[in-house]
């Protein structure tokens, strides 16, 4: 076991059960907190000793960063309790500090380490967008002035605003258009005092605990110093951001999903007095199927979003958009379908089931709401006409270390990630799979359907080859229809089936002690391309039921093992 595994499975015992009534950091407890609003500041006890933030300070500058998948993992035992307590504590620090560890000089990234591995806080002001998240439209602006810049505005929807020390402001400094905004760090103990004003909290419906409020700031001059790069980087920072954050987000996603598949699945094991138990109703053993099959899937294209950026940081950008967009998405139906399974229980606030309302309501916040999912559809698109002529069915495989969460990785370089992919080595593995199930695949029904699941999919990229050569170079206006982003909702999804393929096909190979025996049994890699096919209207085989019973096995099984549902099947407490 790894340092970085041990420390998963530290942060997982510090909190205890989770369905313990008795533990004070339990789901009582917490589903307490989210009612009052309030943080609890047990849990937030837990983070402050296991140190939390030196997670998100990258390892040369004394912190633990090091590989952005192990940042998901360790992630993940926070966001299964409390999604509140994850982004309040942590997480939206890391969101606020990537754009200085990846602009920064290293003064400014030197400042925000020592922030936060002293356990202090950094909140990000950001810019505002069309369709954006804010409550309101409000910004700030910034004002050459001689020495620096005259910094006035507020933002009355900023997480943590009263509680960090650290900020992080886009402010305006141009007119509209593509060098508008540039972007400063600033310490709040370093401003004066009556220059800086909290405004009230604001209430949500989603993650109740984490403090929304805001800031005025009025006339007050910070040294052209504050400036992170050059002055007007603001979009171009934001954008290189989320080449970061974008990888998270299936890993906070799935977290949440996992307590709420695991609360319907102790509902529907209970057995009712008359000796029958809902497992006995073909649509509840479809649902419970069908959502683990889907976190499978998303951590399927976590694993390949985090593992790219330090293996394929000139082709990531595709694959982080893909998985932050369709992780929520994914999510989402499988909680209005798993509703149905709890029933009346949905609306349960309390009690053994009131964990599943809780991770329902934080999800769309969690996720970065519906602009968010917009926004990734807008950085896939550009790509995809590139990709039709000159990367599908030619480029090369990635390295097999994508799809091996064991493998060691690279060192992680931030310098390198590229808005805009040079290739698709991702859609390369679901054409290299295809080939080899087609000549040596496994036997019997499931090989069957596996090979021709993949033929199917396969033929699906095929198809977008063929949409995407049609749009002239640069048409602006064919490439936003809405046609446009159908198919690039379709791309999202063959890109599912080629993460699942290449981590499947890698369990046959990977050594001694790091192989699953139920990854590496084709029955979950067959029924997770019948559910994308499906999605897909593609040509179906046989339902493979077989294959579905044993990941409906498998599930029932993490429930009474007390496992995570994920790639890890990480032991709980």
């Amino acid at each position: 076991m790894t340092p970085a595994e041990e420390r998963i499975d530290a942060l997982e015992r510090a909190f205890g059960p989770f369905d313990d009534p008795t533990n004070p950091l339990g789901a009582e407890a917490l589903l307490a907190a989210d009612a009052a609003g309030e943080v609890l500041p047990d849990a937030e006890k837990v983070l402050d000793e296991f140190d939390l933030n030196a997670e998100f300070v990258p390892a040369g500058l004394g912190g633990r960063l090091e590989r952005m998948d192990l940042l998901g993992r360790i992630l993940r035992p926070v966001f299964r309790r409390d999604a509140s307590l994850g982004f309040g504590y942590g997480l939206n620090c890391f969101f606020a500090a990537t754009p200085v560890w990846t602009a920064g000089n290293g003064a400014q990234r030197r400042q925000a380490a020592r922030l936060l591995l002293n356990g202090r806080r950094i909140a990000v002001a950001r810019h505002e967008v069309a369709h954006g998240n804010d409550f309101v439209r409000d910004e700030f602006t910034a004002a050459p002035v001689p020495g620096g810049l005259l910094l006035d505005g507020s933002k009355s929807a900023i997480a943590n605003a009263s509680r960090a020390t650290g900020l992080v402001v886009f402010a305006r400094t141009g007119a509209a258009g593509g060098r508008s905004h540039t972007v400063l760090l600033l310490d709040r103990d370093e401003l004066p005092a009556d220059r800086v004003e909290d405004l009230a909290r604001r209430t949500t419906n989603g993650m109740r605990s984490t403090e929304f409020g805001g800031l005025r700031i009025t006339g007050c001059h910070v040294p052209d110093s504050a400036v992170l790069g050059a002055p007007g980087d603001g979009y171009e920072l934001s954008l290189r951001s989320s080449l970061l954050i974008r990888g998270l987000i299936p890993s906070i996603v799935l977290a949440g999903a996992d307590t709420a598949l695991r609360t319907v699945t102790r509902f529907a094991v209970r057995t009712r007095a008359d000796g029958r138990s809902s497992l006995d109703v073909q649509h509840v053993r479809d649902v419970l199927t069908g959502g683990f099959l889907d976190l499978l899937l998303i951590d399927c294209l976590a694993l390949v979003a985090t593992r790219a950026l330090h293996l394929l940081p000139r082709q990531m950008s595709a694959y982080a958009a893909a998985a932050a967009y369709l992780a929520p998405r994914l999510v989402t139906e499988s909680m209005d379908e798993m509703s149905a399974v709890l029933g009346e229980e949905t609306f349960a606030l309390d009690g053994a089931y009131g964990m599943f309302q809780k991770q329902r309501r934080d999800l769309p916040v969690t996720s970065l709401g519906h602009a968010g999912s917009a926004g990734r559809q807008v950085s896939i698109l550009p790509q995809l006409p590139y990709f039709a002529r000159h990367a599908w069915f030619a480029d090369p495989e990635p390295p097999p270390g994508l799809f091996r969460p064991h493998e060691p990785l690279p060192p992680l370089d931030l310098t390198l990630p590229a808005l805009l992919g040079d290739g698709d080595p991702l859609a390369a593995t679901l054409v290299a799979c295809t080939d080899q199930l087609e000549s040596a695949g496994p036997p019997g029904p499931a090989g069957h359907a596996l090979r021709f699941l993949a033929r199917s999919l396969t033929g699906e990229l095929a198809e977008l080859k063929k949409a995407f050569e049609a749009i002239p170079q640069g048409d602006r206006e064919a490439l936003s229809s809405p046609h446009s982003f159908g198919l690039a909702d379709r791309y999202t999804l063959v890109l599912a089936a080629a993460a699942c393929l290449g981590v499947w096909r890698e369990q046959q190979s990977a050594p001694a002690g790091t192989t699953d025996a139920f990854l590496a049994d084709p029955a979950w890699a067959t029924a997770v391309l019948y559910r994308l096919a499906r999605r897909l209207g593609l040509p179906l085989p046989d339902r493979p039921g077989v294959c579905e019973r044993q990941v409906l096995d498998e599930a029932v099984a993490r429930l009474h093992n007390r496992r995570s549902y994920d790639l890890y099947s990480s032991p709980l407490a």
